[in-house]
């Protein structure tokens, strides 16, 4: 691209082009994960609208310009930030509204804390994760998984319709009743694959009355306390969300957060199964009723709703950011608690979070949506923070640690935690339903426009 190039391109938008050098692209090119700050790309472009979307595909299209949507920022490798390529930023498409009759019209470029806050204050929710600045959009295309979905279902679950622009520049609705390939796919075929998708409709729920809790066991109880939360979470209501994180070192740590959706009591009460199963008391603990944006807030760890950064439209000021590495494995059944312990022995700030699926996402047929898991036990996602200095280090104990996994049987991956270093991403993430994917990647994108490393086209 010449800067002449960039210069018509320019005058086509309604939007913003921001270069190296122009003000705000050195904050802008920034992405979530602070170990990917050498992606730096050669354009960004706030869109504000589809027909901007349009025009930056055009160009990418015509040029061989590698592109990439970008909403929230939290692709783990940073694939929303091509390098030398163009950003086609949505984070100005950011408008929330929930009508009447409980569906919600949500721009392509809110994060779940500001969808959070429109819905509660109409009475109404969605599943949504836990991050406060992941954007809705990309949740949504892998999955969405988070503490209402064994009650409620994956955030795709509950989508109705997405507005797409598609790498040959049409602007198309995808429905059960309009480009139903497509409407398939988006509902866990992942971000950056397809087309860019510039608007979402969602079947809202009703707000229940829900409860939050923590749990904090002593060290050297990891193995029988997830051992017991393994057979506890398998018997509980739907209604009931808990995550079991460990956390590797000498001793291992071991916390279980969830959110139960119904009274207090009956909350209460089920804990305390837990607790029996287990055999260990926590050393220290919570539980308190909370509406839904109160536990939105728990879950998030912001002390105000929206938080500052989620406010940002522009420029204006600094996302929080932190440098990683992370991996996934799906668990298709309870696995050795002492084998699972044993990986993280010695790994020092390796975090493993087991989130439980099961409830209403298993109702659902693996072959009804994108998302293959719907049988599966539990998502575990591998995690560790690194700097550039020990980056290598701790890439290698968290490639042990996923790979242990897959060893013990969890063999599956999910797509929204991508992991260029696992070599079976691919049948991993997508299992039976990766060559239908393929071939709809392939039908909306032959020229593989919107092409990535891990991409589908």
């Amino acid at each position: 691209m010449s800067p002449e190039d960039w210069a018509a391109l320019r005058r086509q938008l309604t939007g913003r082009l921001i270069l190296p050098g122009e003000p705000g692209y050195d904050l802008l090119c920034r992405p979530f994960n602070a170990l990917c700050d050498d992606r730096v790309p050669a354009a960004i472009v706030r869109c504000a609208g589809p027909e901007d979307v349009r025009r930056c595909l055009d160009l990418a299209a015509g040029s061989g310009t590698p592109v990439a949507a970008r909403s929230g920022g939290h692709s783990y490798p940073a694939y929303s930030t091509p390098r030398d390529g163009l950003v086609v930023d949505l984070r100005d498409l950011a408008d929330v509204e929930v009508r009447a009759d409980g569906v919600a019209v949500v721009g392509a470029g809110t994060r779940l804390v500001e969808v959070a806050t429109a819905l509660a204050g109409a009475g109404r929710c969605l599943p949504l994760g836990s991050c406060p600045t992941v954007g809705l959009a990309g949740l949504t295309l892998g999955g969405g998984i988070g503490m209402l979905d064994r009650a409620f279902g994956l955030t795709a679950d509950r989508l109705r319709s997405a507005r797409v622009v598609l790498p040959d520049g049409r602007l198309v609705t995808a429905s059960p009743d309009s480009e139903p390939d497509l409407f398939w796919a988006l509902r866990g075929g992942g971000g950056g694959n397809f087309g860019v998708v510039v608007s979402f409709e969602f079947a809202t729920e009703a707000a229940p009355d829900l409860a939050v809790f923590a749990m904090d066991f002593p060290a050297g109880s990891a193995v029988e306390v997830f051992g017991g939360w393994q057979e506890w979470i398998t018997r509980v209501p739907s209604r009931m969300w808990a995550n079991c994180t460990l956390t590797g070192g000498a001793a291992v740590g071991c916390r279980v957060v969830g959110c139960w959706v119904g009274g207090p009591d009956a909350g209460r009460s089920l804990l305390a199964e837990l607790v029996r199963s287990v055999g260990t008391s926590p050393g220290q603990g919570m539980f308190r009723a909370a509406d839904f944006l109160t536990a939105t807030r728990h879950f998030a760890g912001c002390s105000e709703i929206p938080p500052a950064c989620c406010r940002l439209r522009d420029e204006g000021g600094v996302l929080p950011r932190v440098g990683f590495v992370a991996s996934s494995r799906v668990l298709t059944r309870p696995v050795g608690a002492a084998a699972l312990v044993g990986l993280l022995e010695g790994s020092e700030g390796v975090v493993v979070e087991v989130d439980p699926l099961g409830g209403v996402i298993a109702e659902v047929d693996a072959a009804a949506t994108a998302f293959p898991h719907r049988s599966a036990f539990a998502t575990a996602q591998v995690y560790a923070t690194a700097t550039a200095e020990d980056r290598v280090h701790r890439t290698r104990l968290v490639f042990e640690v996923q790979r242990g996994l897959a060893e013990l049987g969890a063999t599956g991956a999910y797509i929204n935690y991508l992991d260029p270093g696992q070599s079976d991403w691919a049948t991993a993430s997508y299992g039976p339903n990766l060559g239908r994917l393929r071939e709809i990647a392939r039908r909306y994108d032959p020229d593989a426009v919107l092409g990535f490393p891990q991409g589908l086209a």
